[in-house]
């Protein structure tokens, strides 16, 4: 007999004849990210709607669960990324909104690069996030790389609901000096729903701490991602000197 890790059902087989969920529920690791991927590209769930509304109700402790078995009825996290980030792009270039003011064309072509290429940013800068939080809270030692970077991929998701929200907002104030108040409280946002959701998470852990690491780890990924940005740059013939 076996126990189901999403209901608690027993039950014989390959599936819960309870949930329906697979007897085959391993710890995450590198086979089962590259399955996920695959099935980003080739396939679509329905729980895209439940697991986008569970991003904002108890996130750290869905995210748990997840990792720990209990994952009938949610949209793969790397997939949910993906299918957010091509949303937020479309609708991005679809409303042509221009988040600079400045006359500064260096910063506006940089910026323009950013997004001519976002739908690989997102998936290039959710490994380096995963790292910089592993490193963060490594002295945790209560998940692997693989676990963090499910936990990255669903707030990865959990910001992008949140940009494609604002996107209206953004499209109403294009091009005025308001823009840049509205991107800086983006900004606040996004940090508070991470430390939000490693508060969860990381449960075991005092607020203070996980406050603490979360920084550490936020500070970390920005500077990865700026040598990241750089390099993509001259790769693509960007002119640093403009």
């Amino acid at each position: 007999m076996i126990t189901c890790k999403n209901c608690g059902n027993n039950f014989e087989g390959n599936f819960c004849n309870h949930c329906g969920q697979s007897s085959k529920t391993s710890r995450i690791n590198l086979d089962f990210l590259w399955e996920d991927i695959q099935h980003g590209i080739f396939h679509y769930d329905k729980g895209i709607v439940f697991s986008g509304k569970s991003m904002f109700l108890k996130p750290g402790s869905i995210i748990k669960e997840y990792i720990d078995g209990k994952r009938v009825g949610h949209f793969r996290p790397i997939s949910l990324s993906l299918v957010l980030a091509g949303i937020y792009a479309l609708i991005y270039h679809l409303l042509t909104i221009n988040l600079l003011t400045s006359d500064d064309k260096a910063s506006i072509e940089l910026y323009n690069k950013v997004f001519e290429h976002y739908y690989w940013f997102v998936f290039i800068t959710i490994p380096l996030i995963s790292l910089a939080t592993a490193l963060a809270f490594r002295k945790e030692g209560e998940y692997n790389f693989y676990e963090i970077f499910i936990l990255e991929s669903f707030k990865a998701s959990q910001r992008l609901i949140v940009h494609i929200l604002f996107l209206p907002v953004l499209y109403f104030f294009n091009s005025t000096k308001s823009v840049q108040n509205i991107t800086n409280l983006l900004m606040i946002i996004d940090f508070g729903l991470i430390l939000w959701t490693n508060l969860q998470f990381f449960n075991k852990l005092s607020w203070t701490n996980v406050l603490i690491r979360s920084l550490i780890g936020y500070v970390v990924y920005f500077l990865m991602v700026l040598l990241l940005a750089v390099v993509l740059l001259l790769l693509l013939g960007f002119d640093m000197d403009a």
